[in-house]
């Protein structure tokens, strides 16, 4: 893959806490790709403090999730859920410190299951927190609960994610 940084679209107009555009409360994350991970770049406030000062453990866990979510759907394609996850706090992530969230799909060799790794380092390259999470593909005939104009926008951009 090309070591040159490609801007990853996202639906609009959703409401995912991570992701969504719709989401006043959400952290509206942005993506981009670089050589063989997908990264998303965020500086937290307050409103998302644990600790005096601490980013919350549960908001951490979000940006892991979801980084590691989106390598595996840019990637491969695919609608997927997360199956299991493992966190370690390295360091405390603390509030109004640049961050780099970074995910990347490990294996997909025993399929449904698919392997991926994210990790959050803050702005002088330490590392702060790492994770391995466990998804699981789920076929698109399944998503008969999501509005269609929701699967149209995700297929679609399948479609954009191959021409990046």
């Amino acid at each position: 893959m090309s070591e040159e940084r490609v801007e990853i679209p996202k639906p609009r107009g959703h409401h995912c806490f991570a992701c969504g555009t719709e989401n006043p409360i959400g952290l509206n994350l942005q993506f981009y790709r670089l050589g063989d991970a997908v990264y998303s770049d965020i500086t937290l406030d307050r409103k998302y403090e644990g600790w005096e000062g601490v980013v919350h453990g549960g908001i951490v866990s979000t940006l892991l999730d979801e980084v590691m979510s989106w390598a595996i759907m840019y990637t491969k394609k695919i609608f997927l859920v997360t199956r299991k996850m493992d966190i370690k706090y390295v360091r405390p992530v603390l509030v109004g410190t640049p961050l780099t969230v970074s995910g990347r799909l490990m294996d997909d060799s025993q399929p449904p299951k698919i392997r991926a790794r994210a990790e959050i380092r803050d702005e002088q390259g330490r590392l702060l927190v790492r994770s391995n999470a466990e998804f699981v593909e789920v076929p698109k005939e399944n998503f008969s609960r999501l509005p269609e104009d929701y699967k149209e926008q995700m297929l679609s951009l399948f479609e954009k994610f191959s021409a990046s």
